[in-house]
């Protein structure tokens, strides 16, 4: 790509994969210093980066979508980023270009995005039956694309579909922290008028807040976080990263900031040791940091139960004794 367009872009690519550089030695010192194998690799510092960029992005995100019901969201677009992906592979084995199937990834799910709100606009259909027609479009998409290509483009398509930590390159890499500064830059500046609309949509349209309009931003900014997402957990299981620290968040936290807040250090957990256990054992990425974000869900909800159970009988003992006190007739009595 050239021209002003380019130039402009160049320099901040630059700078970004200078940084990703200097991270990169970082890791590389830290493993040799304590003797860590998995540090040896480039590719792993890149995981631990996206990861940990992800771990805060999805949460980010996913807090405003699950308080809105709208937790399959995630999921529509996850597909529709297959399609972006597919259509990268497929033009570039058919005409030698060298585009990056995320770059089409996230322009078709940002497109998906906006299709999601104008079916329910136009239509005045329910987000669930919109966000199932992109789904089911996206998918159809990408399984058409891919049955059309005869050559390789079945096999290159799993790295998408289920995640790899081989496969992320420093460019990559760098189109994530790109994404990342994007959705954090924009929630912070938008925040109280996603709060607004999010929990009373009626009384933002009273306050004069354009209410399509931010749906519409946080469906673009959710296709973001998707597409980012898909390098390390895939298609398949991008949308947990949306929905599940959310909801395990929920079991310790008190008010939308500190769920927010907590949502994120959980997934930071989920992600980081995740990662560490798929190089340790050789498995799926993406299954490996679910799994670990769904035994801290489990592990909260049961905390909380037995809580829940030993706060009853306390209030029960509090309540006789102010009945004792208060002269009436005490249990011993």
């Amino acid at each position: 790509m050239t021209g002003p367009l380019a130039e402009a872009v160049r320099a901040p690519y630059e700078l970004v994969t200078w940084l990703i550089g200097q991270w990169s030695a970082a890791l590389s010192a830290v493993g040799e210093a304590l003797g860590i194998g998995m540090f040896e690799y480039v590719f792993m510092h890149h995981a631990f980066l996206v990861g940990a960029l992800i771990a805060v992005m999805a949460p980010l995100i996913g807090t405003f979508l699950v308080h809105r019901q709208m937790a399959l969201i995630g999921d529509a677009l996850a597909h529709t980023a297959f399609a972006g992906v597919a259509v990268g592979l497929f033009v570039n084995s058919v005409l030698g270009t060298g585009i990056s199937p995320y770059l089409t990834a996230v322009v078709v799910a940002m497109l998906a995005a906006l299709a999601i709100e104008l079916i329910a606009e136009v239509t005045d259909a329910y987000n669930d039956v919109s966000m199932a027609i992109v789904l089911s479009t996206g998918f159809a998409l990408g399984a058409v694309l891919i049955s059309l290509n005869t050559g390789g483009l079945a096999v290159g398509i799993n790295q998408y579909l289920f995640g790899n930590l081989a496969t992320v390159s420093r460019g990559n890499a760098a189109l994530l922290v790109g994404l990342f500064l994007t959705v954090s830059v924009v929630v912070t500046v938008t925040y109280k008028q996603l709060l607004y609309v999010t929990f009373d949509e009626t009384a933002a349209r009273v306050a004069g807040i354009d209410v399509a309009r931010y749906n519409r931003l946080m469906t673009t900014l959710t296709a973001m976080v998707v597409v980012g997402a898909m390098q390390i957990m895939g298609v398949i299981l991008v949308a947990a990263m949306l929905v599940v620290p959310v909801a395990a968040a929920a079991q310790v936290a008190r008010g939308f900031r500190e769920a927010l807040l907590a949502s994120v250090v959980l997934a930071q957990i989920a992600v980081l040791v995740g990662i560490t256990l798929s190089y340790r054992y050789e498995a799926t990425a993406g299954g490996t940091i679910v799994l670990v974000a769904v035994a801290v869900y489990i592990v909260l909800v049961l905390v909380g139960k037995i809580q829940s159970r030993r706060a009853v009988p306390e209030e029960a003992d509090g309540v006789a004794g102010r009945i004792g006190t208060d002269g009436g007739e005490s249990p011993s009595e």
